[in-house]
């Protein structure tokens, strides 16, 4: 381990990046936050956990930090505003959206990271970047350089390590922009609701929610596409788009916060080049449209957290920092996928306006708006690692068991036999893989291996079989 002061080295320090950085110290790696802003964020651009989310927190121990500080939804409209209600019977224990602002996910990322010992620095610029077999080296705006063993830019759709390593950012340029912010209206509840109703009949972009404290959330289609998206848009500009749609500027005043964001979608061609990777929306970037980018992003830590420590301390097998790419590209080429159709089915043309009917009329059946759901809620993913069993693949929901529930057993983030034929051992991998005998009336399989980000490695009963699985993902047995 010589010569690095860290292992890690992680730039942005948004959810993504604290997410990977406290995943990472799970396994006691070094790791190193990067944040150019010198300060934490007032903006709540996201506006919520999706169900995959709150079960990657629950798994962490992390939920009930959240929990108290959100609101809980069951409503439907979450894919492009179809969908009457909420699906009865989806596979989780949490079937609910936690609305809760950005800043306070934010805020509780970072207190989680800082109490496991995540350093993070704010207002350092990376500015160049090198590496070599061993390591990387970052050079920051001031001219400090650092150097640690792997290095992950998690910092944002403009990413500059994403640049900085020369990779691909195909796929199209906004055509349509938005303008987000949080302001006082000078309008009733009741009156703004009869706006919003109305303005919504044939413009699915518009829209104003309550935040508390008289602020609320004010979503407005903008007028064309401005040449530079990080000049934030003036209270006069987002008064003259509520009256274009509205009518009326609905007596904004007061603005906390205003921005502009566009339907640009473009996917990084890779997500690894040598020892440096890519996650979050330095990896992909896609309208906001069913509220998954920060999910999205979250749920990319989770899965590179525990293979990069594993490569860190020396146990990864072959393949398994791969594994990132071949698993998460496809994953977020979907949810690319799944919001050019919506941003299409909220448009005026009179062409998306015939199908978002005919869809409206296919959600009105149960299984297609679970199935719309269970995409936006990321839980009907499956990795390919084969033919077998229907659990592999996908990540396990809580489960119920006789001393406890499953989640309850994976705040350590380490591999997880759960063994309901008491028969099994994961003796070599102890050091890597929790094994717990336990049972299950929730559980149709004899066993499961599960990785630390929740998905099914294995299902069996048969200890050769078992042996076969082990090093595929937790490298070879220990001496």
């Amino acid at each position: 381990m010589g010569g690095f002061m860290f292992d890690v080295i992680i730039t942005g320090g948004g959810p993504t990046g604290l997410m990977l950085a406290a995943e990472l110290r799970l396994h006691e790696v070094r790791v190193v936050v990067l944040e150019k802003e010198a300060e934490p964020t007032e903006q709540s651009r996201a506006q919520g956990l999706h169900v995959r989310s709150i079960e990657l927190m629950d798994q962490r121990g992390l939920l009930e930090k959240f929990l108290p500080l959100g609101k809980q939804f069951t409503v439907g409209g979450f894919f492009a505003g179809l969908g009457s209600s909420w699906p009865e019977d989806l596979d989780t224990a949490h079937s609910y959206v936690l609305g809760i602002p950005q800043e306070i996910t934010e805020r509780l990322l970072t207190e989680r990271a800082v109490e496991s010992g995540v350093e993070i620095r704010r207002g350092c610029q990376v500015v160049a970047l090198s590496q070599d077999e061993d390591g990387v080296e970052v050079e920051l705006a001031d001219g400090t350089r650092l150097r640690s063993r792997y290095l992950v830019g998690c910092d944002g759709g403009r990413s500059t390590v994403r640049k900085l390593l020369g990779v691909d950012f195909p796929g199209e340029p906004a055509r349509v922009e938005t303008l987000l912010g949080a302001m006082e209206l000078g309008v009733s509840q009741e009156a703004l609701m009869e706006v919003v109703a109305e303005v919504r009949k044939t413009q699915q972009r518009f829209g104003a929610m309550p935040m508390g404290d008289g602020v609320y959330r004010v979503i407005v289609p903008a007028d064309g596409v401005s040449e530079d998206r990080t000049t934030p848009p003036t209270l006069e500009e987002f008064k003259q788009q509520l009256r274009a749609f509205a009518g009326t500027d609905l007596g904004a005043h007061s603005p906390r916060w205003l921005s502009r964001f566009g339907d640009a979608t473009r996917q990084a061609e890779r997500y690894r080049v040598g020892r440096a990777l890519l996650a979050g929306d330095a990896a992909h970037i896609h309208p906001p449209t069913g509220g998954q980018g920060l999910n999205l992003g979250i749920q990319d830590a989770v899965n590179l957290g525990w293979k990069l420590a594993a490569a860190v301390r020396g146990w990864a097998p072959e393949g398994l920092l791969d594994s990132y790419h071949a698993e998460r590209h496809p994953v977020a080429a979907d949810v690319l996928d799944n919001t050019r159709a919506q941003i299409h089915l909220m448009s005026d043309d009179p062409g998306a306006l015939a199908v978002r009917r005919l869809l409206a009329e296919l959600t009105g059946f149960d299984n297609v708006n679970r199935r719309l759901i269970e995409k936006i809620t990321a839980i009907g993913i499956r990795y390919d690692f084969g033919d077998g069993h229907e659990l592999l693949g996908r990540r396990l929901r809580d489960v119920e068991l006789k001393r406890g529930r499953l989640y309850g057993l994976m705040h350590g983030g380490r591999g997880l036999l759960l063994d309901q034929t008491g028969r099994l051992s994961v003796a070599g991998w102890a050091d890597r893989v929790d094994h717990v005998v336990d049972t299950s009336e929730e559980l149709d399989a004899p066993a499961v291996l599960v990785r630390p980000d929740g998905h099914v490695a294995w299902v069996g009963e048969e200890q050769r079989e078992l042996e076969g699985a082990l090093p595929k993902w937790f490298g070879a047995a220990a001496n």
